[in-house]
């Protein structure tokens, strides 16, 4: 195995190269020093130039670390991720039109990876239809200079689906925990594996040169097979960091890497506020054995109010980078999780989440409209890109949208949303049951958009709740006032009211 440095790693990108990047948000698996060291090359000698950066998962501390190191004007050229919230510079660059940018659904991107290492066609998927990365709406650019199409609609068996495109490759820049001398990657102290695998696969399949980051460089053999996550086959070069963390913000955290259990009723309970009585309603929706989704935001507080309520270990709460079951991490620590009972490669996860596996998907929301439509990727001057959350919406059986009805004086159910994230007008078509949260009310997707369904204890429909939007949604007959428990100090019983778990059809050759 060559064992280079980071500067020298740096040294082998070129002009106009495609470099593919893994790891995921703050820090999980990210090859920061590599970034770095690319971005110092360029800050001394105005080289590399022009090249496109290529990540399924958004990589950054919200600052300067991850993709951040790249967010220079003419280092580069185009930006391909799911999301740019971990890396303000390079949105900055979308918005100020130096980049060509684009957003794409996190899980299309992770499971185009698998698909190039198999040196198919690219990947057919219904996943971002009628959604702001459908060719006919958007094609996922965030910037006026992204011009190329990079998806296309395609008829198959009489059906429509989104065909993503395959990228060339030069150089791709993955990390893990050990490495040895013949170039075998081991992640067993990684937060996540996401597709480190296929990202190496694709790579090389291209003639592309594939760096690895790790930890520690240890002898030949002395890694456990099953521990090694990309073989050395795959592997052209290495880098050493020692003082490599787990994410930006822990050290080495032996709960996120599944070494060490901890309670989960020591998950933290909820300040009150509207985070907590969004989160507590929220939780209504779960029952016994659900298996879930927690997105970014808002709705990560439901992990805290099952803990609070005792049910936490009653369910599976699951992330898209591919942890299920224990409690998923929050904050800028989002992809992590605390105890998980296993860790599957992304690709893998979102097959089960396209698939329906998710009984439940809890995600937030930036603003809805009155066709039902949600906006996550793009909104109050900020490109932020859905992420996760359009395989995540689009696949679950029922969505619970999580927010405050208003975002100080701006209203946040609007006449229209600024990007389709989730399509009301596709979920209904699809027979999708979506319930929309606030603090102050729940409506659910009905016949023609949202409908209000219950109410706050002591407020007025047309002064609270109607005077806080951009349209007048529909009023139940039924309209309901929510749960006082929601808005009170202690627990709610959910341990003694969880309801259970409808059979699936196939239990029933159990009996």
């Amino acid at each position: 195995m060559r064992q280079i440095t980071a500067t020298e790693a740096a040294a082998l990108l070129r002009d106009g190269d495609t470099l593919v990047i893994g790891g995921s948000g703050g820090g999980h698996a990210v090859p920061d020093a590599l970034l770095q060291a690319v971005g110092e090359r360029f800050a001394a000698t105005g080289a590399p130039r022009d090249i496109t950066a290529l990540h399924p998962v958004g990589l950054g501390d919200g600052q300067t670390r991850g993709a951040g190191h790249l967010a220079r004007e003419g280092l580069l050229k185009r930006a391909v991720s799911g999301t740019f919230v971990n890396s303000p510079g390079v949105a900055r660059l979308a918005l100020d039109e130096k980049i060509e940018a684009y957003t794409l659904p996190q899980g299309a991107l992770s499971q185009l990876m698998r698909e190039m290492a198999a040196g198919r066609a690219g990947l057919v998927t219904k996943v971002g239809l009628n959604t702001f990365v459908d060719p006919r709406i958007g094609g996922g650019r965030q910037s006026r200079r992204a011009t190329e199409d990079l998806i296309e609609v395609i008829q198959l068996r009489g059906e429509e689906y989104l065909f993503y495109r395959p990228y060339a490759l030069n150089i791709a820049f993955i990390r893990g925990s050990a490495i040895d001398e013949a170039g075998n990657l081991s992640m067993e102290h990684e937060a996540v594996t996401l597709e480190m695998l296929s990202i190496a696969q694709a790579t090389r399949r291209q003639g592309g040169l594939v760096i690895a980051q790790a930890k520690r460089l240890v002898p030949h053999g002395t890694l456990h097979p099953k521990m090694v996550k990309v073989p050395g086959i795959l592997i052209d070069a290495c880098v050493i960091v020692p003082d490599q963390w787990q994410t930006y913000e822990t050290q080495d955290s032996l709960a996120y890497s599944g070494h060490h259990r901890v309670a989960l009723d020591e998950v933290p309970r909820l300040p009150a506020g509207p985070r907590r009585v969004v989160a507590r309603r929220g939780a209504l929706e779960l029952f016994e054995g659900a298996i879930c989704n927690l997105g970014s935001g808002i709705s990560t507080g439901i992990a805290n109010v099952a803990a609070e309520e005792g049910v936490l270990s009653r369910i599976c709460l699951t992330n898209e980078q591919g942890n299920i079951g224990g409690a998923p991490a929050s904050g800028n620590e989002a992809g992590a999780a605390m105890s998980p009972d296993a860790q599957v490669d992304q690709p893998y996860q979102f097959d089960f989440y396209d698939g329906g596996g998710l009984d439940l998907a809890f995600l937030s929301f930036a603003e809805f409209d009155a066709e039902g439509n949600v906006n996550v990727s793009r909104f109050g001057g900020r490109i932020v890109g859905p992420g996760g959350f359009i395989n995540i919406s689009q696949g679950a059986g029922r969505v619970i949208f999580g927010g405050t009805l208003t975002a100080g004086a701006s209203k946040k159910a609007v006449r229209a949303v600024e990007q389709i994230s989730f399509s009301g007008r596709y979920a209904r078509a699809r027979g999708q049951a979506v319930l929309y949260v606030t603090e102050r009310a729940v409506f659910r997707l009905g016949a023609e958009g949202p409908e209000l369904i219950e109410i706050a204890p002591g407020l007025d429909v047309e002064r609270d709740v109607i005077a806080a939007m951009e349209f007048r949604p529909a009023v139940s007959p039924d309209l309901r006032v929510m749960d006082p428990a929601l808005f009170a100090d202690g627990a709610m019983g959910l341990a003694a009211t969880l309801p259970p778990r409808a059979p699936r059809a196939a239990e029933a050759r159990f009996a």
